[in-house]
């Protein structure tokens, strides 16, 4: 078998991200040795692989469906906004610079389509199949020319292409019809047809209207996915803030102890890798939420600063909001504070920015005895260390170098009193470390919050990956999904006009 698939969607948040996970461990679990790809990615979410390499954090997820380590390969461009019309230029896991949008889809883009097959050929070569996750809309008659993520890999590597509409949206019928008439004779001629994402209902009430599509389109659709609460992958949302299911969705589970514990996640612009959280969410008793005005700090027993890509921007978002002055006054009261990589940064004493922000010397909060300066050079590592007596696992992404000249050691930062910093993302997955942590600050707090004894982060993932994949196995039509997967797209569809503007 050498298959593969591109999922594509009506429109950005249809669910690719999750049916392609859906899909590899479907496909694992047949016995398939499968890969996920996406050709270019936007996201401030993002994760480190085990050679260094920096990809979006939706593709990791998705190789953890597959049951295989994550590559540079499986994401080979990385868009890291830096604002509303800028990004940072991530290629094969390694920054090459800064980028408006009107200059890489001005010729950069097309130049990257070379690499963007060359890896996923040589992905097609190691693995039975490969699952590859578009991006937006593959409608967009504005990109076409320039697309390498969409149609363009779907062209360039003859992949079948299966398009996701959430219906729970409306309109999805609408949708559909109105994204393959826009695309070319040569692009219509790989859409096999559509998934529905996110039904509520009776699906016999929506049949007569997936027997409709077909006879418009000529295009069968391959399942109905029900809505599924808690089922929020990481996110590759750049520019809002947008949490994971898991945190948005779920209802909180009871509190081991006789107190839930509250933390409150600052909402800074550019936020970065705000799955951290996801773990302490996933704890019995403890509310996590993102909170944007000094007043919210008030009732929280642990404050995070987390990553963001704009440390500067940051800081000064905090000083006019307020929560700046909320902070220093948790800090003199000794209530527990934790800052992560950015959120670390600017809890310092100064900060030396000649590469991100290039606004020179800033003064930090001064609540932590560390001075950053900016490196041109990323750091992209996999640490592991110790702390409070407990192994610890992380990955860095950061430009910031800390010095740091006193306090207690805290994996690669510092502690001082209850206020926290470090660099390390993905600390707090580490089951023990959590719970120590959780300990501390339950103490500090005055809370009599005790820690589950039995949370794995990581089984509690597996368990959310098997669901994804049952989705797939129960509500999708999987023999006509590996025939399409093993063989392409079903020959003589027709074409729908008035297809792709010249």
């Amino acid at each position: 078998m050498n298959g593969g698939l591109l999922v594509a969607g009506t429109t950005s948040d249809a669910g690719k991200s999750v049916v392609t996970a859906g899909i590899c461990r479907w496909l694992v679990r047949q016995g398939v040795k499968v890969a996920p790809f996406k050709a270019q990615n936007m996201s401030l979410n993002s994760f480190v692989t085990r050679e260094g390499a920096e990809i979006g954090r939706a593709q990791a997820m998705q190789a953890q469906a597959c049951r295989v380590e994550p590559t540079a390969l499986m994401n080979p461009v990385l868009l890291k906004p830096g604002g509303e019309r800028s990004s940072q230029v991530v290629l094969l896991g390694r920054p090459v610079g800064e980028m408006t949008a009107r200059g890489y889809h001005g010729g950069r883009q097309e130049r990257l389509l070379g690499t963007v097959l060359d890896s996923l050929a040589e992905l097609r070569g190691t693995y039975d199949a490969v699952i590859c996750e578009g991006a937006g809309s593959p409608a967009e008659i504005n990109l076409r020319r320039t697309d390498i993520v969409n149609m363009g890999i779907a062209r360039g590597a003859g992949l079948p292409v299966l398009i996701v509409g959430d219906i729970d949206r409306g309109g999805v019928f609408a949708s559909f019809f109105g994204t393959v008439a826009l695309l070319s004779p040569e692009d219509q001629a790989l859409v096999a047809g559509f998934l529905v994402n996110k039904f509520r209902g009776d699906v016999s009430l929506l049949e007569p209207g997936l027997d409709m599509l077909h006879g418009l389109t000529g295009r069968r659709t391959y399942g109905v996915l029900p809505f599924r609460h808690g089922l929020g992958i990481d996110e590759e949302d750049g520019l809002r803030v947008s949490l994971r299911g898991t945190v948005r969705e779920s209802a909180v589970a009871p509190p081991v102890g006789e107190d839930v514990l509250r933390v409150a996640v600052c909402a800074v612009p550019l936020m970065s890798n705000f799955t951290d959280v996801d773990a302490l969410a996933a704890e019995p008793g403890v509310v996590v939420r993102f909170v944007d005005r000094p007043e919210e700090l008030a009732d929280a027993d642990l404050v995070i600063v987390p990553g963001t890509r704009g440390t500067v921007r940051a800081l000064e978002w905090l000083r006019e909001r307020g929560l700046a002055e909320g902070l220093a006054r948790r800090v003199a009261e000794g209530r527990p504070v934790l800052g992560v990589c950015g959120g670390f940064q600017l809890l310092g004493e100064h900060i030396e920015d000649d590469v991100e922000s290039r606004a020179g010397h800033v003064d930090g909060l001064g609540l932590l005895p560390v001075r950053v300066r900016f490196a041109r050079e990323k750091t992209l590592t996999r640490p592991v260390g110790e702390a409070l007596g407990e192994r610890v696992e992380g990955y860095e992404i950061h430009h910031g170098v800390a010095e740091v000249l006193g306090g207690a050691p805290f994996l690669d930062g510092c502690r001082v009193g209850q206020t926290w910093g470090t660099h390390w993302h993905g600390s707090l997955e580490s089951d023990g470390f959590r719970r120590a942590f959780l300990r501390e600050v339950a103490a500090a707090a005055g809370r009599r919050f005790v820690p589950a004894p039995d949370t794995s982060f990581a089984a509690l993932r597996e368990e959310q990956l098997d669901l994804l994949g049952d989705l797939i196995e129960q509500h999708a039509d999987t023999d006509a999904l590996w025939r399409l997967i093993e063989s392409g797209a079903p020959p003589g569809l027709p074409f729908m006009p008035p297809g792709a503007p010249a």
